[in-house]
């Protein structure tokens, strides 16, 4: 059955791990009519954790599609992992939903993810909504974790419903307030959203205060969606996926009150149009240009190369032809699905709010603009603001032989994970994976060897220092080479100054009068660039560097552009070394969690380490988590030393802060090791 943009809703559930969002997932399809009966996660009979590895460790590891249909509505959910280390599968599903679920476990409450999660929803414009599940756990304290919310997110996050019979069902706060809950008063939780909504529609507030008359569900849902849209209401819902208490009533949210694809927010697509980008808004209407975005790629060990997409205007029909990004030629779409987990359903044509996905396409990749007319192909979807990957492993096949086939493994398995990057540094003979942190990579490596049947080598990469420069500083340099017959000659004067941290390479042509002739140019930024990949203090990429070319000679014979290239190059390697090189080495924050009992050894072990301790909080089961920022180089083998400190049960999680210089004894022995290497003296 194919249903209108009116009667879809895309919901993602995102949180951190052990909050229960598989479980629920389960108890929705249940609820809905999709399976039979609830999986287990435990088990591993859920329809959404079907990948083995997912199995083993009883966590969700990918992101994985299902649907249902529920009272004349089609509602796609997405379930995301929550293990910090693999949250950039979880930012990729957002652009794919008009609302993203933030579950929160009522035990642990607000945790590392949950903060990024309704972050990142909110940057990309998202309708949020928070989920407390496991109402009927334990030890948990209801009043203190919703005062929490209100104090970390706003006092615009309110109960849509509440706990009711000690967490074993909830009653409505919004359509039909009526009953006794666990904590607070029903009547109030609904006035308290009835306030909040028509605070944005003034007509309705003046009806509501002036006049004294009640506002119907029905009068309230426009300003409702409104409200959602500008993030002025961030609905809490209570829940159990083990109980059941409250999933009927959230799925019943999810249809009734939650946006469709013409309600929510609109994608964020552009048109490049020279230095500006020219916003284009997505219509869902089924007989526009079909535009769809790529969101997911699944490497399939059956059906091949698998993206999964989210059409956002159009209709895209079996055996039609789309185009990908500014691709000219044309693929069929031969297979067109709909996923429940690991099963697919062939469908005919889907349209606007649909997620569906294609196989056997190699072009098609991570975040690609899918559409049906060649003009459109200058269209694309903001970019995702993905965490720095600088968890590193130098990778390298056990048995020689095996480094194509481990390289094209290695391609596969990053296209699937927009956070696993694979690198192989100028000037080293190192094949090196980045991920989000140990486990990102150690999962990474168990995929190796258990899907792929690959042993490997590994061992810690070199660091990614940046230099960059303190000061500002003028360099020249002259090439001139004479042969015999045409020589070269090329010259060049340039200024370098500092950038703030962060804002990368910019490189500026000031030259005036033809000095350097325009088809010049390029090649002396290419000598400049060669520096910039390879820096003249220790080796390493520089960043934060501001280049102005302003003057320099050249011969109307002898001119080349190789001459160019090495005048660039050596004029800017001499204006560095006179700006106060300065070698700079990555800091990231850091949350360690660990028994109580060894949480001053922690706080001693990360000072010791070139550390700073921001502060700590208290978690579950008599646990704390320590935060600060340290030194990535310092925390080789890190789990290994935590283990030892906390008797095997603490855990870290780690995402790139910022660079700072490394302390000078150290850039001194770096830069001298460099000039080493360079002379051919280093051991």
């Amino acid at each position: 059955m194919r249903y209108s943009p009116d009667a879809i809703r895309t919901i993602a559930l995102v949180g951190h791990a052990g909050c229960g969002k598989t479980s629920l997932v389960e108890a929705l399809l249940h609820q809905g009519g999709a399976i039979h009966a609830p999986g287990s996660v435990e088990r591993g009979t859920t329809v959404c954790d079907f990948d083995p590895l997912e199995r083993k460790y009883q966590h969700s590891l990918n992101s994985a599609v299902v649907h249902l249909d529920y009272r004349d509505t089609r509602v796609y959910l997405l379930d995301t992992p929550g293990y910090p280390d693999f949250c950039g599968l979880s930012i990729s599903a957002l652009p794919a939903v008009e609302t993203a679920a933030v579950v929160v476990n009522a035990q642990t409450g607000i945790e590392m993810t949950t903060l990024r999660m309704m972050a990142w929803a909110q940057e990309r414009k998202l309708c949020r909504m928070l989920i407390v599940n496991g109402i009927d756990g334990e030890k948990v304290d209801l009043p203190a974790l919703l005062a929490q919310i209100q104090q970390t997110f706003g006092t615009g996050c309110l109960p849509i419903n509440l706990p009711a019979q000690n967490g074993r069902q909830v009653v409505d706060c919004f359509f039909n307030p009526a009953g006794d809950a666990d904590f607070l008063s029903v009547a109030a939780a609904h006035n308290a959203l009835i306030d909040q909504v028509i605070e944005i529609d003034p007509a309705l507030m003046e009806l509501y205060l002036e006049q004294g008359e009640a506002i119907s569900p029905e009068q309230l849902h426009e300003p409702f969606e409104r409200a959602l849209r500008e993030g002025h209401l961030v609905p809490i819902c209570f829940t159990s996926a083990a109980n059941g208490a409250g999933v009927a009533e959230l799925l019943d949210l999810f249809v009734r009150l939650l946006p469709n694809p013409l309600e929510g927010n609109p994608p964020l697509f552009y048109r490049d149009a020279g230095e500006r980008r020219q916003v284009v808004r997505a219509e869902p209407v089924a007989d526009k240009h079909v535009l769809a975005h790529a969101f997911k790629i699944v490497m399939d060990p059956y059906i091949g190369k698998m993206a999964v997409f989210r059409i956002h205007q159009g209709t895209v029909r079996r055996d039609s032809q789309l185009y990908i990004g500014d691709g000219r030629q044309p693929f069929k779409v031969a297979h067109l699905m709909l996923l429940q987990g690991k099963e697919h359903v062939e469908v005919t044509q889907a349209g606007p709010g649909d997620i569906c996905a294609t196989a056997k396409v190699d072009e098609i990749g991570f975040d690609a603009v899918l559409h049906d007319a060649p003009e459109d192909g200058d269209i694309h979807l903001t970019p995702l603001d993905f965490p720095t990957s600088i968890y590193g492993l130098a990778i390298e096949p056990a048995r020689r032989g095996n480094e194509q086939r481990l390289w094209e493994v290695l391609q596969k398995l990053s296209a699937e994970d927009p956070c696993l990057r694979i690198e192989h540094p100028v000037g080293t003979n190192e094949t090196v994976v980045r991920g989000l942190g140990e486990l990102h990579l150690r999962l990474m490596l168990e995929r190796l060897s258990d899907q792929y049947k690959l042993d490997v080598v590994t061992r810690p990469p070199k660091i990614a220092y940046r230099e960059t420069i303190g000061g500002g500083a003028e360099g020249h340099h002259r090439h001139k080479k004479q042969t015999g017959g045409a020589g070269q000659f090329g010259e060049v004067m340039l200024r370098v100054e500092p950038l703030p941290r962060g804002a990368g390479f910019e490189f500026v042509d000031a030259v005036k009068g033809g000095a350097i002739p325009g088809q010049f140019m390029p090649a002396v930024e290419k000598g400049i660039q060669q520096v910039i990949e390879s820096g003249p203090l220790a080796g390493f990429p520089m960043q934060d560097v501001r280049v102005t070319v302003f003057d320099g000679k050249s011969h109307s014979v002898d001119s080349k552009e190789v001459a160019f290239v090495a005048a660039g190059r050596k004029a800017f390697v001499d204006a560095v070394l006179k700006a106060q090189p300065i070698l700079l080495e990555p800091i990231v924050g850091i949350e360690v969690t660990t028994p109580e009992a060894a949480m001053g050894d922690i706080i001693g072990d990360l000072s010791a380490k070139r550390g700073q301790v921001h502060g700590t909080r208290a978690a579950a089961g008599n646990a704390v988590v320590v935060s600060g920022q340290v030194p990535l180089s310092e925390l080789n083998d890190y789990q290994s030393r935590l283990n030892a400190i906390a008797g095997g049960h603490g855990s870290y999680s780690i995402q790139f802060s910022h660079y700072d210089p490394v302390p000078p004894a150290q850039q001194e022995r770096m830069a001298s090791q460099h000039k080493k290497q360079g002379d051919g003296t280093a051991p």
